[in-house]
């Protein structure tokens, strides 16, 4: 589909022609494994569905119209699809990473792969000559995640992929952001992934992963650990996060606009030490976030006076559900420390106990408030 074409309008029919077959407006859900060759090597484009599927198919096209970039592959989650980016590296290789990321990119890295002879360098990606300094001849890949999880944290990707050697694979972890608010392939990186369970989806009824790129090379590197590995996601599930995509752009406007509201009156709160959102002009990369993104995006941290307190106020709210995940039409709350962050414990990534990260749903930012308020009491 033709790039010229605005988001909103590629989210709703790129890669998603009505069935030709039919005439059905929305994309079929082919839910099988196997396809019927008309004689010995001869297919009509599929033959076995962890290879390639026709839906499948349809979300890979749609998520690389939504990134500006050429390829897209889907997964059956976020870190199958992290998971596929680091099989492209050798034992012995340098992979720099950004030190504050999701805790299961920091499990799969230090737990899984550092056990195979690759090393990672956890480094504050806001300071480019520390990242500069942090290049070594082994060094293969540089790891973004911006905003960051959970400290909302920004990476300049455009600086930082200006500043690579040539040999390094940039690779961006574009959840927080969504295609909607920021598109890193525009910007000079190499890969964008996302956990599509996330805002793609956006209703918290499908897990997945997905990658966009423009590489042709490093494509069919990537397509052939798709299938040689097979972490692929069914039909179904990527009918919904299809599904999901059609209102991606008028979810993320909500999202932002309550988060917004949400940091303004945490940060304006007696009980709250620190409020992390890049749409708060205090924040310190504030003016990166003008520039680089469309929006704020719709995830909050902020930090109480103990652990204790964080426990407490999670455990009180009505509307924000105590739950892991994010990106859902409904507002989560969460304990990094206890619940998605605990794999950093003990490491230099390690989480405040009193910190507490919201994900700020669409519902009316009134009722949202009113729950934050008699939560912290």
């Amino acid at each position: 589909m033709s790039d010229h074409y605005h988001l909103d309008t590629l989210a709703i029919h790129a890669g998603q022609p009505p069935d030709p077959a039919t005439g059905a407006i929305m994309t079929p859900i082919y839910q099988t494994s196997t396809f019927v060759q008309s004689a010995p090597g001869e297919n009509k484009g599929y033959e076995y569905s962890r290879s390639g599927n026709p839906t499948r198919h349809a979300l890979e096209e749609l998520i690389a119209a939504l990134e500006r970039g050429r390829y897209g592959l889907a997964f059956s989650s976020g870190l199958a699809a992290t998971d596929t980016i680091i099989r492209l590296l050798n034992p012995g290789d340098h992979v720099i990473v950004g030190n504050d990321v999701y805790g299961g990119t920091y499990r799969l890295f230090e737990r899984v792969y550092a056990r195979f002879g690759l090393r990672f360098s956890w480094v504050d990606l806001s300071h480019l000559d520390t990242v500069r300094a942090a290049f070594t001849p082994q060094t293969r890949m540089l790891w973004l995640e911006t905003p960051t999880n959970p400290l909302l944290a920004l990476a300049d990707i455009a600086a930082l992929a200006q500043a690579a050697p040539e040999k390094v694979i940039v690779a961006v972890d574009n959840t927080f952001a969504s295609p909607a608010l920021q598109q890193p392939l525009t910007l000079g990186a190499d890969i964008v992934m996302h956990s599509s369970t996330k805002y793609l989806g956006g209703h918290s009824d499908a897990v997945g992963g997905a990658l966009a790129l423009n590489d042709e090379n490093l494509y069919q590197q990537l397509k052939f650990l798709q299938n040689a590995v097979g972490a692929v996601p069914g039909p179904m599930d990527c009918f919904l996060v299809m599904r999901g995509i059609k209102t991606l752009g008028i979810r993320m406007e909500r999202h932002s606009a309550n988060a917004l509201q949400i940091a303004r009156f945490l940060d304006d709160h007696a009980a709250v030490k620190k409020v992390y959102y890049p749409g708060l002009e205090s924040h310190p990369q504030h003016e990166l976030a003008r520039g680089q993104m469309r929006d704020f995006g719709g995830m909050v941290s902020f930090v109480l006076e103990s652990e204790a307190a964080a426990r407490k106020m999670v455990s009180r709210t009505r509307l924000f559900s105590l739950a892991e995940s994010l990106g859902g039409v409904e507002s989560l709350i969460e304990h990094p420390y206890s619940m998605t962050h605990a794999s950093t414990a003990n490491s230099p990534l390690a989480v405040d106990p009193a910190l507490v990260r919201l994900s700020v749903g669409i519902e009316h930012v009134d009722d949202l408030l009113d729950d934050l308020r008699q939560a912290l009491g």
